[in-house]
């Protein structure tokens, strides 16, 4: 099973440390070589960033920088057995993070998909007889 953790904290108007960048890099080397971590992303600061919304025919676009008391930091892609699993993976993150609050997202696979070829071929395969 693929996850997506979307990590959010408080945001800081100063980069991270030396320290703090060479944990973080150390952690995510470890986690691509276990294979449970696929891909990791860090944001800028909101002040690079905008929001695009879209209500019917409107669409309103706001420029950063943002004021929310926690904004998102930071995203990764965790492939695992279990969400206990990807969950054991996310606090482990946030012990080198500090803190903040990691949403765990299940992705969605062809295979969750009804209706998609990719479906229906894993049905086919997995209903033939042994040796067929």
């Amino acid at each position: 099973m693929k996850f997506l953790s979307v990590f959010s904290h408080a945001e800081s108007s100063t980069p991270p440390s030396i320290d703090e960048m060479e944990r973080m890099g150390k952690l995510v080397e470890e986690g691509m070589k276990a294979g449970y971590l696929l891909d990791v992303q860090g944001c800028m600061s909101s002040k690079f960033g905008a929001r695009v919304r879209r209500a019917g025919d409107k669409v309103t676009v706001t420029n950063g920088p943002f004021v929310e008391s926690e904004l998102i930091g930071g995203l990764a892609i965790i492939q695992a057995e279990s969400r206990e699993e990807a969950i054991q993976h996310v606090l482990y993150f946030l012990q080198t993070a500090g803190d903040g609050v990691c949403e765990l997202r299940q992705l969605y696979t062809a295979e969750d998909c009804p209706g998609s070829a990719c479906a229906e071929t894993n049905q086919t395969e997995e209903e033939s007889p042994v040796g067929a």
